[in-house]
């Protein structure tokens, strides 16, 4: 566990855990004249001349923001654009530490979807791609669509995306270990916010033929007006399984992912489920069903959101690498196969498939690499 007034002491001692260090010492007025004035002039010139050179000569060629509103922070919930900032913060600080990405935290205030659009759309000629993070369903899903087609930049929302990769990835594994074929699992999705949606999305994409949506109210309808346009759009694509709640449907199902809330899943329905189930039990802090609970049912594979057991499905093994890789290949769009092809790269990084290793640790050699090279071999196709 972390020691809380250890983590108070270490943002209070450097307020925060980022700081803004400069490539170019100043000790001359030579030195001056280049890094400004009058030097900055003729850069300017030439900038208005070809603007394809703003990317050359300032770091808008390497930057990224990492934006917030704090509506839906993870385990926490809307704790504002404020208590946002230290989330948003250590994610600048990783992309930094594991793979060289320069990114800056900013949080935004809660606002309306079209405000926040233009306000990023707005800052955009300062960057070279967008990472949203903890902005809540469903106007996530709107931001996120209209900055992408809008903006000449890669846009990425960690809570749909990141999530969706490593779960992939991790589920790509557990297939193996128990011996199925991934397209042939029939898959129980519990929860249909951000992640929940963008991980049916992607396990679509990959293959995966039979899917059923549930939350909290039970089994989700492509006809039901109470769902929001982009998870009724998805229920129509998957299957419209008969029964209306979680505990209906899950008799002879292969894997369950739990994107919702805790103690969701019994030990009767994991036992209710296929031979050798796959319980991918993700909310945080506290999973639909404890990994003891679930391998005492029967579950074969388990993962959870936290490192305190095996199988930790945590979106650094993807952000860091993802970013990276989009920067050096000038790639504008984050599409579906894209996805796919870092969700495979994660998972072939795993040598020895077991039960309880499906998916790498953040501190195994070459993750940052593997997800990187997976996005350079994609753009290189495109």
């Amino acid at each position: 566990m972390v020691d809380m007034n250890e983590v108070q002491q270490m943002h209070e001692k450097h307020t925060g855990v980022l700081e803004v260090q400069g490539t170019f010492d100043i000790k001359t007025p030579s030195d001056l004249g280049k890094a400004y004035t009058p030097g900055v002039a003729g850069l300017a010139k030439d900038i208005e001349a070809h603007p394809e050179d703003q990317a050359k000569y300032t770091m808008s060629g390497k930057l990224i923001p990492v934006i917030t509103d704090g509506t839906a922070v993870l385990g926490l919930g809307n704790v504002g654009p404020g208590a946002g900032l230290p989330i948003v913060e250590g994610k600048a600080l990783i992309y930094k530490s594991f793979a060289g990405v320069d990114a800056i935290p900013m949080a935004l205030k809660q606002v309306s979807v079209d405000d926040i659009v233009k306000t990023i759309e707005t800052m955009a000629p300062s960057f070279a791609g967008i990472h949203l993070e903890d902005i809540a369903a469903p106007q996530c899903f709107e931001i996120e669509r209209r900055l992408s087609e809008d903006l000449d930049l890669p846009v990425y929302h960690d809570d749909q995306t990141g999530t969706a990769i490593v779960v992939l990835a991790g589920l790509i594994n557990a297939a193996k270990v128990v011996g199925k074929k991934l397209e042939d699992l029939k898959v129980v999705m519990n929860g249909v916010g951000a992640g929940g949606v963008a991980t049916a999305n992607l396990l679509i994409a990959a293959g995966i033929k039979h899917i059923t949506l549930v939350d909290i109210h039970g089994v989700v309808r492509s006809n039901d007006e109470s769902y929001n346009h982009f998870q009724r759009e998805l229920a129509d694509q998957v299957e419209q399984a008969d029964g209306k709640t979680l505990d209906d449907i899950i008799d002879g199902q292969d894997a369950f992912i739990g994107l919702s809330d805790a103690n969701v899943l019994s030990k009767d329905q994991v036992k209710r489920m296929a031979d050798s189930p796959i319980v991918f039990a993700l909310a945080n802090p506290v999973p639909e069903i404890s990994p003891d609970d679930a391998h005492e049912a029967g579950a074969v594979v388990t993962a959870t959101g936290s490192s305190q057991w095996p199988n930790q499905v945590n979106n650094i093994l993807a952000f860091p690498g993802l970013f990276r890789g989009l920067l050096q290949s000038g790639l504008k769009h984050v599409d579906m196969q894209l996805q796919v092809n870092v969700a495979q790269g994660l998972a072939g990084l795993v040598d020895n498939v077991a039960a309880d290793k499906i998916v790498p640790s953040v501190f195994d050699d070459g993750v940052v690499d593997a997800v990187t090279n997976a996005v350079l071999d994609y753009a290189k196709k495109a």
